[in-house]
C-alpha cells in the first residue's frame, strides 16, 4: 500500500518532504485554516499598502482643524497638525510593511550565512562563528537597539541596520542546529563520498531541505521587525518627519492625545500593528502545522477519530505500515 503523504512531511514516517516552490506553499496554506486566515488578513494590508496611497492625498498636508474628531470629510479625524489621519494611516502602512519585510528577510539571510557554514564545516569555522553568535545572543536586544539608533543618523536605512544587527543571532543558532542534523543524514554522506563539492552539497542537499524553516523564520522575524520599528520610532529614534505607524504614535504622544481624549490619533495605528502581528502569527502557526511532523500526525489522528465519533483526549496515535 502506498504511504500517504501531505505537504511538508510523510505522515507515516515523519520524514521531511522538500518544499516545491510557491505552488507548494499556496496549496499547503489553503489546507490549513489558521494559515489561510492569516494569509487573507495579511493580503488586505498588502493591498492597502500597494494601492492605498493612490487614493489618498498628501499625508503631511494640513487639511482641517487640528485634532478634529472623525467626520464624513475625514473618516479618521485629523492629527495635532491638522493632517488627515486616514491618509497618514494608509501611507504609513506601506512604509511599515516594506521596512518590516525587508528587515525580516535580511535577518534570516544573515542568520543563514552564519549558521549554515557553522553547522556544516564544524571545527574552527564553527567555533569562530558560534562565538560571534553567542556574543550577540547574550546582548540585551532592545537597549542595544536604542543605543545604536541614538548614534546613527535618523532614517529608514539606519533603522534597518539597527534591527538587523540586533536580530540575526537567534536565527543563526536555529539554522546551525538544523544544518548539524542534516549533515549527519545518509544522503549528505553519499554526496560527500561521491566527490561533490561543499558548495554543491550546500546548494543541492542542505538548503532545499531547510526551506520550510527559513520561510517560517522570515515570517517570525517580520513580526519582530515591525514591533521593534514601531517601538523605536515611538521613542523618537526614527525619522519623525516620515509618516509611518511608529511616527503616528510618536506625534500622538507629543500632541497629548491621551490627555485630550483624541483616540483617533493613536488607536487606528495601534490596531493595525496588532492585526498585522496577529496575521503573521497565524501564518507562522500554519507553517508550523505544515512543516512540523509531530503536529501534522496529531492533526491527522484527531481528524481520524472525529470521523468515527471518538474523543481524541484519551487515545494514543498508532502508526501501522501495511506495505
Amino acid at each position: 500500500m502506498a504511504r500517504p503523504t501531505r505537504p511538508g512531511f510523510d505522515v507515516v514516517t515523519g520524514a521531511q518532504v522538500p518544499a516545491g516552490g510557491l505552488a507548494f506553499w499556496a496549496r499547503a496554506i489553503r489546507r490549513d485554516r489558521k494559515g489561510l486566515a492569516g494569509a487573507c488578513l495579511l493580503a488586505i494590508f498588502v493591498l492597502v499598502a500597494v494601492a492605498g496611497p493612490w487614493f489618498v492625498g498628501d499625508p503631511s498636508a494640513p487639511v482641517g482643524i487640528p485634532l478634529q474628531p472623525p467626520s464624513w470629510a475625514h473618516p479618521l479625524g485629523t492629527s495635532g497638525q491638522g493632517q488627515d489621519m486616514l491618509a497618514q494611516l494608509v501611507v504609513g502602512t506601506r512604509v511599515s510593511l516594506l521596512l518590516g519585510f525587508a528587515v525580516g528577510l535580511a535577518v534570516v539571510l544573515l542568520g543563514a550565512l552564519v549558521g549554515v557554514p557553522a553547522g556544516y564545516f564544524g571545527g574552527v569555522v564553527d567555533g569562530v562563528l558560534s562565538v560571534a553568535t553567542n556574543v550577540f545572543l547574550v546582548l540585551p536586544g532592545l537597549p542595544l537597539a536604542i543605543v545604536i539608533a541614538a548614534y546613527l543618523p535618523a532614517g529608514a536605512t539606519a533603522l534597518a541596520v539597527v534591527l538587523i544587527v540586533t536580530g540575526w543571532a537567534w536565527n543563526a543558532r536555529v539554522v546551525r542546529s538544523q544544518t548539524l542534523a542534516l549533515r549527519r543524514r545518509d544522503f549528505v554522506a553519499a554526496a560527500v563520498v561521491a566527490g561533490q563539492s561543499n558548495l554543491n552539497i550546500l546548494r543541492v542537499e542542505i538548503l532545499p531541505n531547510m526551506l520550510s524553516i527559513l520561510v517560517a523564520q522570515v515570517v517570525g522575524s517580520t513580526v519582530y521587525a515591525i514591533g521593534a520599528q514601531v517601538g523605536l520610532e515611538f521613542l523618537g529614534l526614527g525619522d519623525v518627519s516620515r509618516v509611518s505607524w511608529g511616527t503616528i504614535l510618536y506625534w500622538a504622544q507629543n500632541d497629548s492625545a491621551l490627555l485630550t481624549g483624541a483616540w483617533w490619533t493613536f488607536v487606528p495605528a495601534g490596531l493595525c500593528v496588532a492585526l498585522v502581528g496577529f496575521a503573521l502569527t497565524l501564518l507562522n502557526s500554519g507553517f508550523d502545522e505544515i512543516t512540523n511532523p509531530r503536529l501534522g500526525v496529531e492533526r491527522v489522528w484527531r481528524a481520524y477519530l472525529a470521523r468515527r465519533g471518538r474523543p481524541a483526549g484519551h487515545s494514543t496515535p498508532v502508526v501501522r505500515d501495511d506495505a
